[in-house]
């Protein structure tokens, strides 16, 4: 790894090591596969969670653990890797439609479950393709090496088991129609609701009061950031009574600024609105550091109690450097290399969504020549 600010012993990290390596199953007693997952203590009583490419049952562009419901997967396979992220996490989910705005909302005003992992206002798809059992059991993809047991501070997590297969009768595409909310911000006073923001590049911020109970999560592109999502979801936090002195955020996987590439005039408008952002990529042209501008839009908001994701997402990405299931999804992906081991060594900053395999990215797979990938979620929740 070739990021600065790795190093395992910091004090963020500590409490994310490995405290046992007892050899555990990865699949529940169905057979599916269980979310890889990264968590982080944001706050006591409040976490954030990572999901990652692995422990999923989509398979080809979306392989493996798709949660997005719009870009064409089958959606018996979206429904069954939510349920199991839901049911990893002990929480149901809250799913948004995510437009690119400057829109956030109370989700608890809203809030229905209206879906098996919790409720789903993000306007996945509901027509259901054939799939036979045979197909879908034969495209699970085994995750047989990840499967050192980590406690609840672990730094790579298997959550926790399935009730039913995939392939079970009683699994049925969700029907929304009517429940579409476009958002980009959403906050919530609830506990054990996981409010997640998809994303494939574009950067998911976490925030939470944890003295008022108050937890929310930015989606935060570049026409987000411009349209003022971070003072948005930051005001909407108050206006519930949150302090701005108590209130602690962390940014998590996004594409960084020495691969976004944008072109010249994007780039310059970007950077007056967020002076400095604008970066020189590896690629040769002009690009953004989203991540920057979303560090002084939170200054802006007067959010400056600051959490680095990085040192978790290191120790995760060290963890699974040798991993056989990350090795046989980067094998065949066309996304890059196909060892693993030379992706790896390729990786300088372990949070860039394009640089790291654990992650899907758009510019990724738009730079091999696909149409079409998956979404990981950044989910906060807060426990009492």
């Amino acid at each position: 790894m070739q990021e600065s600010s790795f190093n395992l012993h910091a004090e963020s990290v500590v409490s994310a090591q490995i405290l046992d390596d007892t050899r555990i199953d990865d699949h529940d007693s169905s057979g599916n596969p269980i979310p890889v997952t990264i968590p982080i203590d944001l706050a006591p009583g409040v976490r954030v969670t990572y999901t990652t490419r692995l422990g999923g049952i989509s398979t080809g562009s979306f392989a493996q653990l798709n949660l997005g419901g719009k870009g064409g997967d089958n959606p018996r396979h979206v429904l069954a890797n939510r349920r199991a992220l839901s049911q990893s996490l002990h929480a149901p989910l809250a799913l948004v439609s995510q437009v690119h705005s400057g829109h956030a909302i109370d989700i608890d005003d809203v809030w229905k479950h209206n879906a098996d992992f919790g409720f789903d206002a993000s306007g996945t798809a509901v027509h259901e393709p054939a799939v036979s059992s045979s197909a879908v059991s034969s495209s699970a993809v085994s995750s047989s090496s990840v499967s050192s047991q980590l406690v609840s501070s672990q730094a790579v997590s298997h959550g926790g088991q399935r009730s039913q297969s995939p392939d079970s009768e009683d699994i049925s595409v969700q029907g929304i129609a009517g429940t579409v909310i476009d958002a980009d911000g959403q906050i919530s006073e609830q506990s054990d609701v996981a409010l997640g923001m998809f994303a494939a590049d574009c950067l998911p911020v976490l925030l939470a009061d944890p003295n008022r109970h108050i937890i929310a999560a930015a989606h935060c592109g570049r026409k987000g950031l411009q349209r003022g999502i971070i003072a948005a979801t930051v005001a909407r936090m108050q206006e519930h009574g949150a302090q701005l002195d108590n209130i602690v955020a962390t940014l998590g996987p996004c594409i960084c600024g020495d691969c976004y590439e944008v072109g010249d005039e994007i780039a310059a408008d970007f950077d007056v609105q967020f002076p400095g952002a604008a970066t020189q990529t590896r690629f040769g042209g002009k690009g953004i550091d989203i991540a920057k501008a979303a560090t002084m839009a939170l200054h802006d908001a007067g959010v400056v109690r600051l959490i680095s994701s990085i040192p978790r997402v290191n120790a995760a990405t060290q963890y699974l450097e040798h991993d056989q299931e990350l090795a046989d999804l980067c094998s065949v992906d066309g996304e890059g290399p196909v060892s693993l081991a030379e992706r790896i060594a390729d990786i300088r900053h372990s949070l860039c969504t394009l640089e790291n395999p654990l992650w899907f990215s758009h510019r990724r797979a738009t730079l091999a020549h696909k149409s079409r990938e998956g979404r990981m979620l950044a989910l906060i929740a807060q426990h009492r």
